[in-house]
């Protein structure tokens, strides 16, 4: 499913316009992103919890050249589904 199936998705099972949904979809986006950059975390509950963490840096290898490189330390998004979610898929 892709970002416009999800608008039409969401525009039909909330019986509102498609423009409607497209700017509920951004704002939940945008409010998932400005939280996760200030480092915090979103929780839904039944659905999931994305957070940040921090990934270490370390030495990687140039695959075409077989030379070491150092990969910088960076934060990075994660996702936890919840009880919820895992068991509608089970």
């Amino acid at each position: 499913m892709n970002k416009t199936e999800l608008i039409d998705h969401i525009a039909d099972k909330a019986d509102i316009s498609k423009a409607a949904a497209g700017r509920a979809l951004d704002a939940f986006v945008g409010a998932v992103r400005t939280t996760l950059r200030k480092g915090g975390t979103v929780t839904m509950v039944g659905f999931g919890t994305f957070a940040v963490t921090k990934r270490a840096a370390r030495v990687g290898r140039n695959p075409r050249t077989g030379d070491k490189i150092k990969i910088k330390s960076a934060k990075v998004p994660k996702f936890r589904p919840g009880k919820g979610l895992k068991e509608a898929l089970n």
